[in-house]
């Protein structure tokens, strides 16, 4: 009788499937599908099947890893038994931490953009109310983290099932009012565009990762690990493709880049009107808002498990006794993400935070590929889905030094100080000891 109610309470297929969902379609197609359609034209739902298979591929080598490392440390872990518990795995350590970072600053942004928008700010991102908004909902849900109050697989569930029901609403009206000269022909700004357009989204792929640190907390994970992996980037890929196709059916070049930050709402507005406009942005509100709630409290987390492996400040494991929240790893996060939020612009947020993540797969395959035989894979899968990493990040690298070098070089500071704040500050540092 115990062991049903405990199987009970924790997550079955479907709430896992929701949690990669709603980690993934939790506001990068909401900003960054402009830039995709910028650097891919007509070709952008190829750019973001590209970006899936990466994901796929990353995928399976994360369900092996996951099932062979039953660990609530995810990424960190897997890296500290492919590499051990040196320098290198620390640096790996914060960059996945200042990949979250880059994320929450992500939906952060991409909530501002919309409720300004909703509330009919002219002014877009450069306004106060942007800048107001941006701080506003990271302030809120730190407020609710250490106050202890967080979703449950079931509210998961429901909030995914709203958005993505309301995505594909979009995409199956919006399909038939495409127009084929909008769409054709599709490599109408050369195939190099689609790898840059792949590369520069790929972060609206992130979030899959996480399902492997619920892996105690979900039914029969041997089962429901990797096919809540696979079914959820399977679904987003859909959703993806679907809602980049109706957006570059419906909005012409010079459309999109004067709505940039919020091109899909205005996609809507051709075949839904006002009210196709609004229902996206809602939507975009609801997706971010839970998106930095489930982000913020999964980083803070990843910071007290660093420093209990002593690869970050001791300070970061400090938890409340009342409820056992690591309040400074919190704090120290959210004033970060505040930052770089009120300080960086969409192109440097979202190429610091696709850069971040191509970076963290191409070495998660690593970590697969030198498992292997621990981890029963076959040897292509991991080397595929590192390459393709590579192959992604070396494309986004290229186009910032042609196109965007200060970009580039505010993504050469972020890493220098990843790898300064590893020898200097973690309490395995090289320098200061």
């Amino acid at each position: 009788m115990s062991n049903t109610v405990a199987s009970s309470a924790k997550l079955d297929l479907k709430q896992v499937i929701a949690m990669g969902v709603g980690a993934m379609v939790g506001g990068g197609i909401f900003s960054v599908l402009g830039l995709a359609i910028a650097q891919s034209g007509h070709a952008a739902p190829i750019a973001f099947a590209l970006g899936g298979v990466i994901a796929l591929l990353t995928g399976w080598s994360y369900a092996r890893l996951g099932l062979s490392f039953r660990s609530d440390g995810g990424s960190f872990t897997y890296l500290e038994q492919a590499f051990g518990r040196g320098n290198l795995a620390g640096i790996g350590g914060w960059l996945l931490l200042v990949g979250y970072i880059g994320t929450l600053g992500l939906y952060a942004y991409t909530f501002g953009v919309y409720g300004a928008a909703l509330l009919g700010d002219g002014a877009g991102p450069q306004g106060s109310m942007h800048h107001l908004l941006e701080s506003l909902v990271v302030l809120v849900f730190l407020g609710i983290n250490l106050y202890g109050v967080k979703e449950t697989g079931t509210a998961e569930l429901v909030i995914v099932t709203i958005k993505v029901l309301i995505l594909f609403l979009f995409a199956a009206i919006g399909l038939m009012y495409i127009k084929p000269d909008h769409v054709l022909p599709v490599f109408n700004q050369g195939h190099w565009g689609v790898l840059m357009g792949a590369a520069l989204i790929f972060v609206a792929y992130e979030g899959f990762e996480l399902i492997p640190n619920a892996i105690n907390d979900m039914q029969d994970p041997q089962r429901n690990l990797t096919r809540g992996i696979l079914w959820s980037i399977g679904i987003t890929i859909a959703i993806y493709v679907l809602v980049s196709l109706v957006a570059v059916g419906n909005l012409t070049a010079g459309e999109i880049k004067r709505y940039g930050e919020y091109a899909l709402a205005a996609a809507a507005k051709p075949f839904l009107g006002e009210a196709g406009f609004v229902l996206i942005g809602l939507a975009a509100l609801f997706s971010t808002a839970s998106a930095i709630n489930a982000t913020l409290f999964g980083t803070a987390r990843l910071g007290a498990e660093m420093a209990r492996a002593k690869q970050l400040p001791v300070a970061f494991g400090f938890r409340r006794q009342q409820n056992n929240i690591p309040w400074v790893s919190l704090l120290v996060i959210s004033f970060i993400t505040l930052i770089f939020v009120n300080s960086a612009d969409l192109t440097i947020i979202s190429s610091f935070a696709s850069s971040t993540f191509l970076l963290i797969f191409a070495v998660i395959n690593l970590c697969a590929w030198r498992l292997r035989a621990r981890i029963v894979i076959r040897a292509w899968v991991p080397v595929a889905g590192m390459l393709l990493s590579l192959g992604s990040w070396l494309a986004l690298m290229i186009h910032l030094w042609r196109d965007e070098s200060p970009t580039l070089a505010w993504l050469g500071l972020f890493y220098v100080c990843v790898v300064a704040a590893e020898l200097l500050f973690s309490q395995r540092r090289r320098i200061f000891r």
